[in-house]
């Protein structure tokens, strides 16, 4: 996505939820690993949807993405490197959200993918390198718009 250290935005409508899902693959095509891709939007914005989108262009079956919001961290292990999608939407705003997924240790295999939804809940956490920020405005029934903030 981002071709330099400078932070690109690109901004997107959406106007079906096939719309998202395509984005979503747009993004996973661009993927090399180590990569952290932070989800903010309400609830039915469409997070899940997009990372369904990501996994489908990384050859992952989609109908294995669910959204991990009981399991906090769910791991998808694809051809060309493991994806952890991670919900923090059950983690009390006052915890240490990072701490309580374990996320210093899943960022210590440098070629994974993170994928992290109701990303806001992070606090003073140092993102890596090559962050993704995507908010997602709407929730499906209108068009929903999405901006990405990209830092490689």
């Amino acid at each position: 996505m981002a071709q330099n250290s400078e932070l690109e935005t690109q901004n997107f409508v959406c106007e079906t939820p096939q719309d998202t899902f395509d984005l979503g693959e747009k993004i996973g095509e661009s993927l090399a690993g180590g990569e952290m891709i932070l989800l903010a939007g309400g609830l039915g914005a469409g997070k899940t949807l997009l990372t369904k989108g990501i996994l489908y262009a990384l050859d992952f079956d989609v109908d294995e993405v669910t959204s991990p919001s009981f399991t906090l961290v769910n791991l998808y292990r694809t051809e060309k490197f493991d994806v952890y999608h991670i919900d923090l939407w059950r983690i009390d705003e006052s915890a240490d959200a990072a701490g309580a997924v374990g996320l210093s240790e899943i960022l210590e295999d440098a070629r994974a993918v993170t994928i992290i939804e109701w990303s806001e809940r992070l606090k003073n956490f140092s993102f890596p390198e090559k962050t993704f920020r995507i908010t997602i405005e709407g929730d499906g029934d209108d068009a929903r718009r999405i901006s990405i903030d990209a830092k490689e």
